[in-house]
C-alpha cells in the first residue's frame, strides 16, 4: 500500500491530510499560514509539519508516493505559481521548492481546481468522467474535470468561471476590475446585493427589511417561508444561475454539476430553483447534466491535492 499527503493552503491556515492510495483519509491537521515577510516561512512550515508526522508515526519514506498542494492563485502544469497576493508570493516554482524541502515529489494546482478534483474523486461528482464544480461563497470559483483529467489551462487559470460576464449593463465594478461578472450576481454577496437593490426599488412589505445585517441565509429562509419579495429575489437569482451554468455546460457537456460553498447549504431548494432556468438556457444535447451538492466540505482541497500527487507519481 502506498501513501501520501494532500495540502490545502489557505490565507489563514494550512490543512494537511495523510491518505492511503485508495483515498482513505487517515489523519488531518492544521497549521497557521505565516504570511509575514513575503510568505517565506509557509513552505518550510508545511515541510516541517509533514516530516514531523512521518517521524511520529514511524512511516517508511519509501511508502510515500508524494505530496499534492492546492494554492490560492494560478498554477501552471509545471508547478509555477503566478502570484498569490494573499500570501505575498510572486512567480516561482512551488512544486520544485516544496519538493526540495520535504524530500518527496510534489504536484501543485490552483485551490479551487484541486477542490473540484476532490469532489470528482470522492464527493458529489464521484463516478463521473466529466464534471463541473462551482463554489458559491464570497466569490464564485470552480474547477472542471474533462475525461477524468483536471483542466489546468495554459496559464493555470482555467475555470475562472466567476469572471464570465453575464450583464454588460452592470455599472458597479467587480473585484477583478471588470463589470457584470457572474461573481457579482451569483455569489453569497451577490444575492445580498440583488436583495438590497430590490428592497430599494420597491416599498413592498417584506421580512427581509427586518434583517440587519441581511444575509444570504435570510433570503433563502424567508423565500422558503413564502415571503413575496424574497421569492422574487430568489427567482432572479435562479435565472442568473441557470444562464451561467447553461453556458458552461454548453462548452463542457458534463455528466454532473456539483455546487459547493456557503450558498449550497440551501440544499435541494437551490437545485430545484436553478433547474428550470438551466433547462431554458442549455443546448438540448447537454441538458442531461445532473445537479448535485458538494459532499466533502472543507476537506475537498486535501482530497484533491492528494489525488493530484497520486495521478502524477502513483
Amino acid at each position: 500500500m502506498k501513501y501520501g499527503f494532500g495540502v490545502d493552503l489557505g490565507g489563514t491556515t494550512v490543512k494537511i491530510a495523510y491518505f492511503d492510495e485508495n483515498g482513505t483519509m487517515i489523519a488531518k491537521w492544521e497549521i497557521l499560514t505565516v504570511t509575514a515577510d513575503g510568505g517565506k516561512q509557509i513552505l518550510p512550515d508545511i515541510a516541517a509539519s509533514i516530516q514531523q508526522y512521518i517521524a511520529q508515526k514511524s512511516i517508511d519514506p519509501a511508502d510515500i508516493v508524494g505530496v499534492g498542494i492546492g494554492v490560492p492563485g494560478p498554477v501552471n502544469s509545471k508547478g509555477v505559481v503566478n502570484k498569490c497576493v494573499n500570501l505575498g508570493w510572486g512567480v516561482f516554482n512551488i512544486a520544485e521548492e516544496l519538493s526540495k524541502l520535504v524530500g518527496f515529489p510534489v504536484k501543485a494546482g490552483n485551490d479551487a481546481n484541486v477542490a473540484a478534483l476532490g469532489e470528482y474523486w470522492k464527493g458529489g461528482g464521484k463516478g463521473c468522467d466529466n464534471m463541473v464544480f462551482v463554489t458559491l461563497g464570497t466569490g464564485v470559483g470552480g474547477g472542471i474535470v474533462i475525461e477524468g483529467k483536471l483542466l489546468h489551462g495554459t496559464h493555470g487559470s482555467a475555470a475562472e468561471i466567476g469572471h464570465m460576464v453575464i450583464s454588460r449593463e452592470e455599472e458597479e465594478v467587480c473585484g477583478c476590475g471588470k463589470h457584470g461578472c457572474v461573481e457579482q450576481f451569483c455569489s453569497a454577496t451577490g444575492i445580498v446585493r440583488l436583495a438590497n437593490r430590490a428592497l430599494a426599488a420597491t416599498e413592498m412589505d417584506s421580512k427581509l427589511r427586518r434583517c440587519s445585517p441581511l444575509t444570504c441565509k435570510d433570503i433563502f429562509d424567508w423565500g422558503k417561508a413564502g415571503d413575496p419579495l424574497a421569492v422574487q429575489i430568489l427567482d432572479q437569482y435562479y435565472a442568473y444561475m441557470g444562464e451561467f451554468l447553461g453556458d458552461i455546460c454548453n462548452v463542457v457537456d458534463p455528466e454532473a454539476v456539483v455546487l459547493g460553498g456557503g450558498v449550497s447549504k440551501a440544499g435541494q431548494m437551490l437545485l430545484d430553483g436553478i433547474r428550470p432556468y438551466f433547462d431554458k438556457y442549455v443546448f438540448h444535447a447537454a441538458s442531461g447534466a445532473r445537479f448535485a451538492l458538494a459532499s466533502l466540505g472543507n476537506d475537498a482541497g486535501a482530497y484533491g491535492a492528494f489525488k493530484l500527487a497520486l495521478d502524477a507519481f502513483g
